[in-house]
């Protein structure tokens, strides 16, 4: 008897999990598994646990299930969020915050999906970085200057009404 998608054990999914290039599955930490430091790797990562610190896997994707707890900032190339982050999340590519996730910190990516329900907190960023800046910059988005808004009509942006 031939293998057939539709008699896999495992249902199908609306939320996408990481996989590895090969096709294979992520690496897991379990819901049991507490990390205290930074935690870097080379392959995609689900994460069902706790870690405090750095999240660094930064050609990889990165799953954080309905049961983890993180207090990181994460460098990925792209990240999911369904449990409960406190962190900023870097992504080369894109980060989803899905119904069931909670965010609190600052978002850096191209591509930001926030699904109905999402809980969150702080800012988003969807410009890259500048190329120049040196890889150790990359752990902090380049400073903008920050603007001040005025209400329409008014003479106070107006370079013409601060000439004469």
């Amino acid at each position: 008897m031939a293998w057939n998608r539709s008699q896999d054990p495992e249902p199908a999914s609306a939320s996408p999990r990481p996989q590895s290039g090969g096709g294979s599955r992520p690496s897991t930490l379990g819901p049991s598994i507490s990390i205290k430091g930074d935690l870097t790797g080379s392959e995609d990562l689900q994460i069902e646990g706790s870690v405090k610190g750095t999240i660094r896997l930064e050609k990889h994707s990165l799953f954080i299930a309905k049961s983890a707890r993180i207090k990181a900032d994460i460098f990925s190339r792209s990240i999911c969020v369904e449990g409960e982050v406190k962190g900023n999340l870097y992504g080369e590519e894109q980060i989803t915050i899905r119904s069931s996730g909670k965010l609190e910190g600052n978002i850096t990516a191209p591509s930001v999906t926030l699904e109905n329900g999402a809980k969150f907190r702080g800012s988003i960023d969807m410009e890259p970085p500048p190329k120049h800046q040196e890889k150790g910059d990359r752990d902090r988005p380049a400073a903008k200057p920050l603007g001040k808004a005025t209400p329409a009509g008014s003479t106070a942006a107006s370079p013409a009404a601060a000439n004469g």
